[in-house]
């Protein structure tokens, strides 16, 4: 399952998207060494973006092509996200430009490790995507 457009930074960390229909989004992480915080648990910062790609992505389920950024979130961490986790997320409510969700990060055991609400803006259907190769040697 794809998300339906490029997304670098979400490829470079290798979110797997496993549901995105009807309100609802999962996206599986498996963190690299280089994503962990210095007690050997998943950042943060990636955690933060787990949830905030997942919140999206149920928003954007029930509007597959529009676009959306993100107004407002708010964190909290509950307790380390050590290995695999998954993001679950909702669309809670919807008005014709706004979408209010939630998610939440589970480690393997299906322990919570961090939720977020966020408040996100839908914009204009989404053009092609643009292209996030690297110049070639003749562009340089």
């Amino acid at each position: 399952m794809t998300f339906g457009f490029a997304i670098p930074f979400v490829d470079l960390l290798g979110f797997d998207l496993q549901l995105f229909e009807a309100g609802r989004a999962r996206i599986g992480y498996d963190p690299s060494p280089m994503h962990m915080n210095a007690f050997g648990g998943t950042h943060g910062g990636a955690l933060m973006t787990l949830l905030d790609v997942t919140m999206a992505s149920a928003a954007r389920s029930v509007q597959k092509d529009t676009g959306l950024v993100t107004i407002e979130m708010k964190t909290s961490f509950m307790r380390p996200a050590m290995g695999a986790v998954t993001g679950e997320g909702r669309l809670m409510h919807r008005s014709a430009s706004m979408a209010f969700t939630e998610a939440t990060v589970f480690d393997r055991d299906g322990q919570a490790c961090a939720h977020a609400t966020g408040t996100f803006k839908y914009t204009r259907p989404l053009a092609s995507a643009p292209d996030f190769s690297p110049p070639t040697q003749e562009q340089t």
